[in-house]
């Protein structure tokens, strides 16, 4: 049987609140939308409570909570009475630590020690713990051990006793200095801790399923759902925490028969998926970056540059934005990452008195991408040994001298190092550094790159042919469960592009009326409270604290700050308690609307009929002003989308306003023509437009189906609207998917075209 490729997808977080047999619920509608797969989150048993899955803690049955084996194949013949695929977020590179108890491999390995069946599936230093495994759960608070039903508990923690080292009244210290792990205060893991981990996290704890035993062990119950026929293919959740991603990629395909395999892959600017690798392609934040970036009018990066750097008091270049985020993870909470790769490094590989850990730390924080692939990908090893030269000429040498070592496959720390670069970017940058950056705060989002400020409909077209050559079966998105702010929170950001002295003006009043003493961060906050508004208060004040924290600026996770956290409390109960705030934000907002309202048009049309895989995020074809997580993984109200489907298939267009129905409408109807017609979207062809106003339009033709969208809409409404401008279309009858409205090939005037909407799907019609 050849493998199936969906021709677009529809996520859901699947939880113990929205299981899967409320999933199977859905099912009519996303088949009514027009979805071709099921898009569904990590199903295998999470750590109990967990909202997101990737915590798996028992790799060999679907999570009771989540509705069981039974609550599987229950959605599964519901989807495929539907017509739907199903594809599955798969967690391979780290398992759920957190309760001891819960997760039967860590148990027995702190049970057991290097004894234990599973010492060798985690990846764990033992030499560095003196044969013991350390574990961060200790507290100032943490009240005195005891022994109790055969365990070594504190407080509520459990943990397994060694065969054997507890007497009958035995001192609880005594005894837990006979484990086979060690018991020490949350503040020291960062720099010593013995085991792999998810980036910082110590409660994932990283499995080495390069080792043939542990792939088989850690997804025999996926590869079930594959041969059952359950699922239809799979997400794999951060390949380059992997020893080996290619050839772990390599493995799954033989495995699976070829199955429909995508990778959570972040791609720097200008870099490829390796084509060696045995997947349809990522997971889509490339593509995000894209449509937001032609939907941003580079006329305002003038002033918002000169903006950012007169909040900051000085010129902020993103490239040492970037060294230094990253610097500061690989020497914080990522040391004992670093000291471990100083552990493997040969004698050979430093000059005499050299500091290799000073040395390994730039080589990471001058990484010009997540990771190499070694031997693919050496160049980004070249170019960061380079880099580190110039930064700091004093470590000039050593960074050489670990050239040849750290560019050698074979070399057990080259491989580490690769594991650990994508670590150093994703704490460093995304997690930190992108939330110090205030010039265009829709920029840093997962996946982008905040230097890029725009891009004209000449790169945009670019890039999606080469989408269209390289990766035509890849994820394309917009909102994920891991984006900064939902795409029409981005949407709406985008426009103060357009109105730069507005937001200038309108910033000054709030910084006045709310200091925070940070003002980057500040104007970040407000920026981001107008793309979401209306916002509640609790989820303002959760967005706040959080994004505090991962700047690190004023306050952090590690070491909070009450002065600055009341500040900032402060300043979001300002947005709705203050009169002049209040009316100051309110008045930026209803400025913006309208464009925000266009843009997301925009941008899901874009999304929705480009090359790719398109995946809806739940809940997203409607407005989607969500926040950063857990705020993007709210419940749903399927009934609320349910019937206003029905009432759009039923009446005349609606309007574009707050509603979102004009969304809806716009995603069912591109969804439902690449599911009904794919011979219409078969390649990628730009389209001409003529006339002063035609660089306000993105216009494509995918092999029948016309994509046509607009940009900058204030700046379009300045010029007096579309005037003379028309699209050139290729001959034939075209229908619009969103009004019906038919017209003829030719030079057609986009005000007939978008006289409706800002958008438009033609579609051609048979002869």
């Amino acid at each position: 049987m050849t493998p199936r490729t969906p021709r677009s997808t529809y996520r859901l977080q699947i939880s113990a609140d929205f299981d899967l047999d409320d999933a199977a619920g859905a099912v009519a509608y996303v088949h009514a939308l027009g979805a071709d797969w099921l898009y569904l989150s990590p199903l295998l048993t999470a750590e109990p409570g967990s909202n997101h899955g990737y915590d798996v803690v028992d790799h060999t049955r679907v999570d009771p909570l989540r509705g069981g084996a039974d609550g599987l194949a229950r959605l599964s013949a519901a989807a495929r009475e539907a017509g739907l695929g199903v594809l599955v977020d798969v967690v391979p590179n780290h398992m759920g630590v957190a309760t001891p108890a819960n997760n039967p491999w860590w148990w027995d390995v702190l049970a057991h020690g290097r004894a234990s069946r599973w010492a060798d599936a985690f990846d764990i230093d033992w030499a560095a713990g003196g044969g013991r495994v350390r574990l961060p759960v200790l507290g100032d608070d943490s009240p005195p051990l005891r022994i109790e039903d055969g365990e070594l508990r504190c407080g509520d923690q459990r943990f397994p006793l060694a065969p054997g080292s507890a007497d009958d009244g035995a001192d609880p210290e005594t005894v837990h200095g006979r484990q086979h792990y060690e018991l020490v205060d949350w503040r020291r893991g960062d720099a010593e801790l013995n085991y792999r981990r998810f980036f910082a996290v110590s409660s994932l704890a990283a499995i080495r399923v390069e080792e043939p035993w542990v792939f088989d062990a850690s997804h025999a119950e996926i590869l079930r759902w594959l041969r059952d026929g359950l699922v239809d293919g799979l997400r794999i959740d951060h390949p380059d925490g992997l020893a080996d991603p290619g050839g772990y990629l390599a493995r799954l395909a033989d495995a699976t028969g070829g199955r429909y395999v995508v990778v959570e892959k972040i791609l720097e600017a200008g870099e490829h998926l390796p084509a060696h690798w045995a997947t349809a392609g990522t997971t889509g934040y490339d593509a995000l970056g894209d449509v937001d970036r032609v939907l941003v009018d580079p006329a305002g990066r003038a002033q918002l540059d000169a903006l950012e750097e007169e909040l900051r008091g000085s010129r902020a270049a993103w490239d040492d934005l970037v060294h230094d985020g990253k610097r500061a993870a690989a020497d914080g909470i990522l040391a004992s990452e670093m000291r471990r790769l100083v552990r493997l490094l040969p004698d050979r590989a430093l000059p005499g008195g050299a500091d290799a850990a000073d040395a390994l730390a730039e080589i990471l924080a001058c990484f010009p991408v997540y990771r190499s692939y070694l031997p693919a990908g050496a160049e980004h090893l070249h170019a960061a040994v380079a880099e580190a030269a110039r930064r700091r000429p004093d470590l000039a040498a050593a960074v050489e001298a670990l050239l040849p070592v750290l560019s050698d496959p074979a070399e057990p720390v080259a491989a580490r190092l690769q594991q650990t670069s994508g670590a150093v970017m994703a704490k460093g940058v995304e997690d930190t550094v992108f939330y110090r950056v205030a010039r265009l705060a829709s920029l840093a989002e997962v996946g982008g790159d905040p230097s890029e400020f725009a891009i004209d409909v000449a790169e945009f077209h670019r890039r999606q042919i080469e989408r269209q050559a390289r990766t035509p079966a890849s994820l394309t998105t917009l909102s994920t469960h891991d984006t900064k702010r939902g795409e029409d929170t981005r949407a709406r950001i985008d426009a103060l592009a357009e109105v730069p002295e507005l937001w200038r003006t309108t910033l000054a009043t709030l910084l006045a009326r709310a200091p925070l003493g940070d003002a980057p961060l500040a104007a970040l906050l407000w920026s981001t409270l107008a793309g979401a508004w209306p916002v509640s208060r609790e989820r303002a004040h959760a967005y706040a604290e959080k994004a505090a924290r991962e700047a690190a600026t004023g306050t952090s996770w590690r070491s909070p700050d009450a002065d600055f956290e009341g500040r900032l409390h402060a300043l979001v109960d300002a947005a709705f308690d203050d009169p002049e705030a209040a009316a100051a934000l309110e008045g930026l907002v209803d400025a913006i609307r309208p464009a925000g309202w266009s843009n997301g048009l925009s941008a899901k049309l874009l999304q929705l009929a480009m090359p790719g895989v398109p995946d809806v995020y739940q809940g997203a074809e409607l407005w989607n002003r969500s926040l950063v997580d857990p705020d993007n993984r709210r419940p749903v109200d399927f009934g609320e989308r349910r019937a206003l489907l029905a009432q759009l298939d039923a009446g005349p267009p609606p309007p574009l306003d707050e509603s979102g129905a004009a969304k809806l409408l716009v995603t069912s109807r591109a969804l439902r023509a690449r599911r009904d017609r794919p011979e219409l979207f078969t390649r990628y062809a730009p389209l001409t437009v003529i006339g002063d106003a035609g660089r306000h339009a993105i216009a494509f033709d995918r092999g029948g189906a016309v994509a046509i969208a607009t940009r900058l809409p204030i700046g379009l409404a300045r010029a007096g609207g579309w005037g003379s401008a028309s699209v050139l279309l290729p001959p034939g009858r075209y229908a619009d998917a969103l009004t019906g409205a038919e017209t003829e090939g030719g030079a057609v005037p986009l005000a007939e075209l978008l006289r409706t909407y800002p958008v438009a799907l033609l579609l051609r019609q048979a002869p």
